[in-house]
């Protein structure tokens, strides 16, 4: 019984090396490694050259024996477009073709032999023409004979090698446990020593050939921070730049401030007495109409109480009487010219006159409505207005506005803030200039109310809209201005702009910023004049992992 079950024992201790020998073979191979993570790897590029002078910036990949120029200008990174691109090569000097915006493409058959390959490029692009130097190292084919007798191993390593390990280490194992059973224990020692250390000393490239990925261009964040983005993708993004240059700039404050109408340009249209609302020929103005001024919008029928009417009848008997008294007399006084005085005749025709006219606004009193007119020309900005509604007096039924005429309501703390100029910035990220008119005396939340109108296009300013006014204010700074949109806001919270540092590749910077416009904010530390800021595509930029 002790003897089966040390036969036991070599069995399961057999197998348990054979199988650890090979799966761990398995898994310690490259890129199984389950030790500490290993750092982000650059993906393989495609073989390029890059070069730049003062005004251009150059890229050229080879791919499929086909050389693929990106040019740009250096400044802006706009590509240059209609250029005339002059190639001279091992093989000699020969014209780029115009493949698109500031691309260019030639056949490159000297990129088949591997090595380095200095190019010169020529560009012409108006009056500016430049000569770039640059060198194109092509690597070697990964590819030989004695990597294809790998392919099987390799397959093997991709399918999971530890499961077929372990598999493979049970079959050993039952093997060397069947020899040791055999009388032969000596030569089964051996057997089993020599497969041990050939398993143990087996390389790593023996379960997995060392396959590079294919060459492509994608864009990526490298492990120090920066960010490779080829030119292909810095076209889609559309990603520009713009060379640092300190300078001195006045102070800026912000102020919360809010769309006004003009006051010279707008208008209410009020009831002057109570009545009934009705509507004039055609009927309401709906919002938006434009109105002239003069306009009748409406009309007003007042109220006349049943006493208030019985006395206009009273007037009105009144008034046909002394109009019928009237009228005999002066027809019996020009009847008889040769008997009265002109004066006379003259007299009785003007009192008639008079009487007539007092019954005929006696009879408007009681028919005809008050109508209500625009003041000023414009848009209907706002209406209340009912057909048969009870308006009160002084009831506001329409305000008009005229768009293109609006001003911006400040609050300060400085009654000079603006004077030398100001801008507005709306949520949406769109700006206006703005020009002042004056500051209030009276405090509004202990802060002074100043007024601005609006010296640009109006576009889509509405009365009613906030807005944040940058106002010139304080003493003169001294950094470098940067559009907004250069700037983004790291994990950490701290504001970024990214420096392009080379053709491809972008770093990031940590700068500390204050406002200076609608548009811009001033950089006073993180960022030195002559660096090359992204002013278009850097929150793209800082999303790329």
């Amino acid at each position: 019984m002790g003897r089966h079950f040390l036969r036991n024992v070599m069995f399961g201790l057999c197998g348990l090396l054979a199988c650890a020998a090979l799966s761990g073979s398995a898994e310690a191979h490259e890129g199984h490694d389950h030790g500490a993570p290993q750092p982000p790897q650059v993906t393989t590029l495609a073989p390029r050259a890059e070069a730049a002078s003062a005004d251009f910036e150059l890229v050229a990949v080879l791919r499929d024996g086909l050389l693929t120029i990106y040019l740009d200008r250096f400044a802006d990174n706009a590509p240059v477009e209609g250029a005339a691109v002059e190639v001279d090569t091992p093989e000699g000097s020969q014209p780029a073709k115009p493949a698109g915006p500031g691309t260019y493409v030639l056949p490159a058959p000297f990129a088949a032999t591997p090595g380095a390959h200095d190019i010169a490029f020529t560009v012409t692009a108006g009056h500016a023409v430049e000569v770039l130097a640059a060198t194109l190292t092509v690597p070697a084919a990964a590819a030989t004979a004695s990597d294809m007798q790998m392919a099987a191993p390799a397959v093997l390593a991709q399918l999971g090698v530890l499961p077929v390990g372990v598999l493979a280490g049970f079959l050993v194992g039952f093997l060397a446990g069947a020899l040791v059973m055999s009388r032969r224990r000596v030569g089964a020692l051996l057997i089993l020593g020599s497969l041990g250390v050939a398993l143990a000393g087996a390389p790593q490239g023996a379960w997995a050939a060392d396959t590079q990925p294919p060459a492509r261009d994608a864009a990526q964040r490298l492990p120090d921070g920066s960010v490779i983005v080829p030119k292909p993708t810095q076209r889609i993004l559309g990603v520009r730049t713009l060379v640092a240059g300190a300078g001195t700039f006045a102070g800026t404050v912000e102020l919360p401030g809010r769309v006004v109408p003009d006051a010279n340009a707008s208008g209410l249209v009020q009831t002057a007495v109570g009545g009934r609302l009705a509507p004039p020929e055609g009927g309401f103005k709906p919002l938006g109409t434009k109105v002239a001024a003069g306009e009748i919008l409406a009309y007003v029928h007042p109220p006349i109480g049943a006493s208030d009417l019985k006395d206009l009848e009273q007037q009105g008997y009144e008034l046909d009487q002394q109009i019928a008294l009237v009228k005999r007399r002066y027809e019996r006084l020009s009847a008889i010219p040769n008997a009265v005085t002109r004066r006379e005749v003259e007299e009785a025709e003007i009192e008639l006159k008079g009487l007539q006219t007092r019954r005929a606004r006696l009879e408007r009193v009681q028919r005809e409505p008050e109508a209500l007119r625009a003041p000023v020309s414009g848009v209907i900005a706002a209406a209340d207005a009912v057909a048969g509604q009870m308006a009160d007096p002084n009831t506001v039924v329409f305000r008009i506005v005229d768009p293109g005429r609006l001003w911006v309501e400040a609050l300060g703390f400085s009654p000079d803030a603006g004077r030398s100029g100001a801008t507005g910035r709306l949520p949406n990220g769109r700006t206006v200039d703005l020009t002042f008119l004056g500051a209030g005396l009276p405090e509004r939340a202990q802060a002074l109310p100043l007024l601005f109108s609006v010296a640009s296009d109006t576009g889509e300013l509405r009365p009613g809209q906030f807005l944040t006014v940058f106002a010139e204010a304080g003493a003169p700074r001294i950094g470098i201005a940067i559009p907004r949109s250069a700037v983004v806001r790291g994990a950490n919270g701290q504001s970024i702009v990214y420096a392009h540092v080379s053709a491809e590749r972008f770093v990031s910077l940590e700068v500390k910023t204050q406002p200076l416009d609608a548009t811009r904010v001033l950089v006073v530390a993180g960022l030195s004049p002559g660096q090359r800021v992204v002013t278009d595509g850097a929150e793209l930029i800082d999303q790329i992992r």
